[in-house]
Parts: structure tokens; C-alpha cells; sequence
């Protein structure tokens, strides 16, 4: 989305393009109506990219024989105007919407730290570091997902200038536009082939980062200095009919999204064709130039703030429907007329501070403020501002470090208890063991039996070499942790202890679809080479197997949790506690059972054709199937019976592991043992 609204009226008044200001206008709309609902305008988001294009070539519009007296001089006047254009009305939205969302939402977290990270110019790279897909229907309740894009430009922007100036066509140097065209030209070449390399296999890089998008901007760029260098170029896309050029782009906006690079590549060109091919004699260029289609254009940087927050918010409170759709419309425009006439016009043209660096140091001031505002909005008054009924928060106490185990990490935890009893219940694996706490608790109890819960979060027991990129120290750190454990339960293992491993089975070896691309994570082989994971799954294999004929030899009992159904991130939370502000709300909040188990097309196929082959061929190794539990039927439910069944996007809840799944182990865990006796 650009920032630049109105940056080509510049100095000269004559080089202002009214029509660029509609072709803003047709950019914004499709954005929005992609957002209201996708199944209008399915590809309504490559309005954004049109934006991009719209970037590249108002920037180097409004640089061109812009008079500068030195480079000082230069950057900091290109640094204050983005200034006066950006930060206004980003920090008021940025403000507002947060203590607007906390109202709704007691755990907003995440959607802070967007925003935080928003007023930056950094939450493109907060998104891509927590691996969010744009596309996923999470996305949409974080009420700053779209300031992605704002992102990407600002950091094209720190990238700009310099390449502006020292090519020599900021100082307007015989041959600077032809070095700025060769710089550039580049530059879109190595970006455009990084973005095609990288959208098949991660996504959220070719997406998110400004390096996969720079050859979009770079595009306008290079529109305009061929412009200005070549007016067969210009001559030439003069006789494209830019009715032809605009149906196009419409039609591109209703591709399949398997054609998504294909897409994006072809939107580019044809943004960039539509620009040039806007002239005065064509009746496009009058509906390009209608007074109330440029103002849309005008208000289209407070249109993409706004029009966001108010569906992602409406989507955590009344919803989205034919019905309110009106309503919603009205409040975004009048929000954005708010703040295109209060905010961005009178702060963008006025003189500050009458000195560039004043106004950009307060400028800066005003963003670390604000930054402050939202770190206590999410740490000392988190879940204060929550309008709805108290939410049960209460975790249990679990021991770390050396409390555990000695010369263990706090990265590992523990729930011991000690009921003096030569039989123990042992629970190991990633924090899906910590969520069935008292489940275990309950079984220890009830079955005379003592508990040693070791968990460590995101590694599986049998501890196997593997890490995440993006938490390679800690998930080495978990390893050597469960390695330690793994001796001390050879050590103390005995007759008919019971060893139950309980992990998020699909996050180690596939299975989750929505976070995690495949390309942060590492499978470590014994001789230090990397591999799949499918290798990763086949070494747990053989670790479980060995680990069961250990247990064996002594008279213990290996149990194997079966993964359970889970929830798109962010959605789970408007399935459970149903509050006062969204009674309105339909909710998704069933999932049919076969797109996790169907022997075909299953998410969870692999997962269980191995268990059971693992179960059916060691006597030593039963599984629990937990999944049958969770979901008895053709389609799975959040909640059951007015008793919400997860806690959270995959894990179990504390209270119905207790009441539902505790009696459910109880009774395996007996028949298991009367097995050999």
C-alpha cells in the first residue's frame, strides 16, 4: 500500500497526474472488497502490488530535478516528508486500534507486537519471523496484518534515495538516468527471480520481505525513466487501450490461486502499462480523473489503515454480513475522511518545526512514545481493558531446572508427585505432555502410582537431533536436556511402570497446516548430515522401538499418544468463552474428521499408517488414541457439552484432560496390564 498519497504534486504543479490518484482509487477498492469477502474478488490483494508499481514511479516523479544542494540536504529532505506522510496517521490508527482490540481480546499479544513493530516499519519481518500465512484465515484478527506492506516500502525507502543520489540522478548529472536505469534494472532482475524462487517453497519470505518485492517497485521506476529517455516507448504504449489493459488486471483478480506468482508478475506489467497508457484523449482517463474517484485515491492511505481494523475487529465482535456490510462501509470512510483531513493534510503540509532535523526527531520521539503506550498495553494492563467476562487463566506450577533434574535447563520442566509407591507413571514429550497434567495426575492417584512429567517445548521424547531455524539455541539446549532424562529413566524404569509419551505429533513430523514451513526445520543424522523429515520420523521410530525393548527387559509398559485435531491460529479464540460483543457471531468452530484421517487425502494419513505398523509389529508399544477421544465423531467440535475441549489452537484444556481424558487413560492403562498376567 503506498504511502505516497499525493506525492506527485510536486514543487511543479504541472507534473500532477490526476489520474494516478484514480488508479489509486481502483487499487484501494479491490484491496477492500478482497477483504470484505474473498469470493467476489478473489485476488482483490494484488491491488497492493499496484500500489507497489504506483510507488516506483511517483517516488522517482517527484525526485526528478527535485533541487538539492547536497546529499545532507537530499536525504534529509526526503526522510522529513516521509516523516510528515507516514507517521501521523499510522500512529493515531496504530493507537486507537490497540486499545480498541483490547477491549475484545484479553490475549492481543501477537497483534501488539504487529503493531509495535508496525510504527518501524518492521512488521513484514515480525510476520515472516513468527511464519504467518497472509492467506490464512488467522490473519484476519490481527487487526495490523496489512501494515506488511507499509513495511516493504518504507524499507525500499531507506534503500532509495541512496541509489538516487549516487547514481548521479538525484544531482542531475549527464548520465545519471542511465545509471539509475542499469542500478535498477538489475537490482529488479536478481529480485524478480528471488520472489519466483522463493513463493513455491516459502511463501511467507517471497511475501513479506522487501527484497522478494523491491523489483515491483523498482518497476515504476524504471516506467518513468524510460519516459524520460525514449519517447518510442512512450509512443508505444500510447496505442494500448487502457480499457483493454484494466479488464486484464479484473480478470488476472479471478485466477486460481496456483497461479499466484504467474499472477502477481503479470498484475506488475500491466499496472505499469496502465499508467503509461492513461492519456487525456482516452475515456478511461476521464473516469480515471472523476473528482470523487481522485479523492478515493486522495484517502486511500487512511482507507488501507482503516478499512482493515474495522473488519478485523467487526470479525472478533458482530461479525461480517450482508446486513452490516453498510454500517462498516460507512465507519471506514468516516474514519478515513477523519483522518485524510485532521491528520495526514494539515501535518504533511505544514511546517513543523521550520527545521528538518526538529521534525524528524520528533517525529522519531513520537514513535518511541507511542512504542512505550503499546508495551503497557500488553504487559502491566494485559487483559485489564477486556470489556467481556473473566477468563480462567490458572496454570499449573510446574518445577524447571535443576528442580527437575540435576545439571537439567530451565528449558525443561516438570510435575512430580510422590505417592511412595514402587510403580511410576511416566508422561515425556514437547508441551502437549504439560497440557495433560492432570489427566496424570488424576491416573497416579487413582492407580496407586507415582508421576514424573518431564516436558521441554517443541522437542520429542525419544529425544532425537533436530531444531527449528528460528529456535535453533533452545531446541539444541531441550536435546541435551532430554537426553539426561532418557538416562535417568533407564536408571529408575521398573515392573509395571507405565512410560506415556504424549507430543504434538504432526508439528515434529508433518501435519500442521498452517505455520511452520518446511524449509525451518533440520533433521540432524547421527553422522551429522541433515535430512527430511520423513528421516526425522523413521529415527523416533527406531528410538521408540529400542526405548520399548529396554522397558521390556524390565517389566514396563510403552504407551504412544495419538495427535489430536487442531485449529487454525487466532481462530480458536472466537470458539470458546462467548462473550457479551459477539453473540452475532457465526462461528467455525467444527472441523470434519476427515480431513485429518481420511485414508486418502488425510492431513494425519502418514502420522497413523506408521504408529500402527509400530504398534502392530512391537508387543511392547500400544497407542492411546487420543483422537477418538477428542473427536468420536464424523465431525470434531472446540467444545463439548458447554466445556471447551482445547485450551488453545492444539493443545488440550487442563480441565477436560481431568474430567474426560484422565478416566479414558485410567482404563487403558489397566487393560494393558492385565495383558501379560
Amino acid at each position: 500500500m503506498s504511502i505516497d498519497i499525493e506525492e506527485n504534486k510536486s514543487s511543479s504543479k504541472s507534473r500532477y497526474r490526476p489520474e494516478i490518484d484514480g488508479l489509486r482509487a481502483f487499487a484501494v477498492v479491490a484491496v477492500i472488497i478482497n477483504h470484505f469477502n474473498k469470493e467476489i474478488l478473489p485476488n482483490g490483494y494484488l491491488g497492493v502490488d499496484i500500489f507497489f508499481v504506483i510507488s516506483g514511479f511517483v517516488i522517482t516523479s517527484s525526485l526528478y530535478q527535485r533541487p538539492s544542494k547536497n546529499f545532507k540536504d537530499f536525504i534529509s529532505g526526503f526522510y522529513e516528508r516521509r516523516i510528515k506522510r507516514l507517521v501521523p496517521a499510522l500512529s493515531v490508527f496504530v493507537l486507537i486500534t490497540s486499545i480498541a482490540i483490547c477491549l475484545f481480546n484479553p490475549f492481543a499479544g501477537t497483534t501488539l507486537k504487529t503493531g509495535l513493530s508496525s510504527l518501524f516499519g518492521l512488521s513484514n519481518i515480525y510476520l515472516f519471523k513468527v511464519s504467518i500465512d497472509y492467506f490464512a484465515q488467522s490473519t484476519e484478527l490481527n487487526v495490523f496484518t496489512h501494515t506488511w506492506s507499509l513495511g516493504v516500502e518504507e524499507q525500499f525507502y531507506i534503500l532509495f534515495p541512496f541509489l538516487i543520489w549516487f547514481s548521479g540522478f538525484g544531482r542531475q548529472t549527464k548520465n545519471g538516468a542511465r545509471n539509475l536505469f542499469l542500478i535498477v534494472g538489475a537490482l529488479t532482475i536478481a529480485s524478480l527471480i528471488g520472489f519466483i524462487y522463493l513463493y513455491p517453497i516459502n511463501q511467507p519470505a517471497a511475501y513479506f520481505l522487501m527484497p522478494s518485492r523491491f523489483w515491483e517497485m523498482a518497476s515504476g521506476c524504471l516506467l518513468f525513466i524510460g519516459f524520460q529517455k525514449s519517447k518510442y516507448i512512450e509512443q508505444l504504449l500510447d496505442k494500448i487501450p487502457p480499457f483493454l489493459v484494466m479488464a486484464l488486471i479484473v480478470g488476472i483478480m479471478y485466477l486460481p490461486m496456483s497461479w499466484a506468482t504467474a499472477s502477481t508478475v503479470a498484475v506488475v506489467v500491466l499496472s505499469a502499462m496502465l499508467i503509461a497508457s492513461l492519456k487525456k484523449q482516452t475515456f478511461a482517463f476521464k473516469i480515471f480523473t472523476h473528482p470523487k474517484v481522485v479523492y478515493i485515491g486522495l484517502i486511500s492511505y487512511s482507507l488501507y489503515l482503516w478499512h482493515w481494523g474495522v473488519l478485523s475487529i467487526s470479525r472478533w465482535t458482530i461479525g461480517i454480513y450482508w446486513w452490516t456490510i453498510p454500517f462498516q462501509v460507512a465507519l471506514i470512510f468516516g474514519l478515513s475522511i477523519a483522518s485524510f483531513q485532521y491528520i495526514e493534510t494539515p501535518l504533511r503540509k505544514g511546517n513543523w518545526f521550520g527545521k528538518r532535523w526538529k521534525t524528524i526527531l520528533v517525529g522519531g520521539g513520537m514513535v518511541v512514545t507511542l512504542s512505550g503506550g503499546l508495551i503497557v498495553l500488553g504487559k502491566p494492563l494485559k487483559g485489564q481493558l477486556y470489556t467481556g467476562k473473566e477468563i480462567n487463566t490458572t496454570k499449573p506450577t510446574f518445577l524447571v531446572g535443576e528442580e527437575c533434574l540435576e545439571n537439567i535447563s530451565e528449558n525443561t520442566k516438570c510435575y512430580l508427585i510422590n505417592n511412595k509407591r514402587k510403580q511410576t507413571l511416566w508422561i515425556l514429550g514437547d508441551s502437549h505432555a504439560n497440557s495433560i497434567y492432570s489427566a496424570g495426575e488424576q491416573v497416579a492417584n487413582s492407580n496407586s502410582m507415582n508421576l514424573k512429567l518431564y516436558s521441554a517445548s517443541g522437542t520429542p521424547f525419544p529425544p532425537i537431533g533436530h531444531y527449528r531455524k528460528s529456535s535453533k539455541k533452545k531446541d539444541l539446549q531441550s536435546l541435551d536436556d532430554f537426553r539426561l532424562v532418557e538416562k535417568e529413566l533407564y536408571k529408575q524404569i521398573k515392573v509395571d511402570d507405565v512410560i506415556l509419551l504424549s507430543m504434538r505429533i504432526p508439528y515434529h513430523f508433518g501435519g500442521t497446516y498452517y505455520e511452520h514451513p518446511p524449509s525451518d526445520f533440520f533433521f540432524i543424522r547421527t553422522d551429522g548430515s541433515f535430512g527430511s523429515q520423513e528421516n526425522y520420523f523413521n529415527e523416533w521410530i527406531a528410538s521408540v522401538v529400542n526405548l520399548a525393548n529396554i522397558a521390556h527387559k524390565q517389566g514396563a509398559k510403552v504407551i504412544i499418544q495419538t495427535p489430536t485435531p487442531e485449529w487454525e491460529k487466532e481462530e480458536y479464540k472466537l470458539c470458546s468463552n462467548i462473550q457479551w460483543f459477539n453473540q452475532l457471531q457465526k462461528r467455525n468452530c467444527q472441523i470434519k474428521s476427515k480431513f485429518f484421517i481420511d485414508e486418502e487425502t488425510g492431513l494425519y494419513k502418514h502420522i497413523f499408517e506408521k504408529l500402527n505398523q509400530l504398534s502392530r509389529s512391537n508387543k511392547n508399544i500400544y497407542l492411546f488414541d487420543t483422537y477418538k477421544v477428542v473427536c468420536p465423531e464424523s465431525t470434531c467440535s472446540f467444545t463439548r457439552d458447554g466445556v471447551d475441549i482445547y485450551r488453545d489452537d492444539d493443545h488440550i484444556s487442563f480441565e477436560w484432560a481431568r474430567d474426560i481424558l484422565a478416566p479414558e487413560i485410567y482404563n487403558f492403562i489397566n487393560e494393558i496390564q492385565t495383558i501379560d498376567k
